[in-house]
């Protein structure tokens, strides 16, 4: 039986060197399109290390580098709390890269961050590592880590996503709350909304979850008077070992709400 030879053509050996600099650069893009790892976004949960589902735990294990958010207090010390729930996972620390995030309410300076980040993941994708990007909660549940999955998505990079438990899943656990029952509608809000705003929702019957708590402590503490009729579940640093949780209405008078607290209101 005759051997298949492979032969290549004079046009081929006489390609120029301009031509031949093009065809190699469509072929490395083509190897990297189809050797690549997806970049995955994994949702951690609220904070017990526990609450990741098996798939997230799964990724976070397989991962070359996981990139991790954190933020720098007044003192000069890195916080991140999502660090702390990958460190109760026995995940290595050598494959954890910090990117941190200013605690400021002017967006441009977060996008500035997750550009460079998104610069980052590219340039390890294409050196064939899994790359995680990690976020707390729910990574689409009041996440500004949507932007940068947005913009691989735009690029046409490929991403995937794991579910995350959201805090206020995971509060009503810890309350033994049934949260919403029968045909009973919920409405999710973030916390910036005055005393007048918040009592016209409550007074729909609608279940009312508030998170980011700590931007509406006035507005709280107003229709806590305003409606005596009204359950009011206060939680804070759920899922942590400082997680709190009180019904009691007094108690939450007294309360200044740091910025992991939340409120489901019946």
């Amino acid at each position: 039986m005759e051997k298949a030879v492979w032969k290549l053509s004079p046009q081929l050996w006489n390609a120029d060197l301009e031509s031949s600099a093009i065809f190699l650069t469509f072929a490395h893009q083509i190897i990297l399109t189809h050797m690549s790892y997806p970049i995955c976004f994994v949702s951690l949960g609220p904070g017990d290390p526990e609450l990741i589902t098996l798939k997230g735990l799964k990724k976070l294990r397989q991962a070359d580098i996981i990139y991790c958010p954190a933020t720098i207090s007044k003192s000069g010390q890195l916080l991140s709390r999502a660090a702390r729930i990958i460190e109760g996972l026995e995940i290595e620390k050598s494959v954890v890269q910090f990117f941190t995030l200013p605690m400021s309410k002017d967006r441009t300076k977060v996008w500035k961050v997750y550009d460079t980040l998104y610069e980052k993941a590219i340039s390890a994708r294409d050196k064939e590592k899994k790359v995680v990007i990690v976020a707390e909660g729910d990574a689409g549940f009041y996440s500004s880590i949507q932007y940068i999955y947005d913009k691989f998505k735009e690029n046409r990079i490929e991403v995937e996503r794991t579910a995350g438990i959201p805090a206020f899943i995971a509060a009503g656990a810890l309350a033994g709350l049934h949260i919403v029952k029968q045909e009973e509608q919920i409405i999710v809000i973030p916390g910036m909304l005055t005393a007048e705003e918040l009592s016209k929702k409550i007074k729909t019957g609608n279940v009312i979850v508030i998170m980011k708590l700590s931007q509406c402590v006035e507005a709280v503490h107003t229709c806590i008077r305003l409606h005596p009729e009204t359950n009011f579940h206060y939680f804070e640093n759920v899922g942590t070992g400082e997680e709190f949780y009180t019904s009691d209405r007094k108690q939450i008078q007294r309360k200044i709400f740091p910025y992991f607290s939340l409120m489901i209101i019946q």
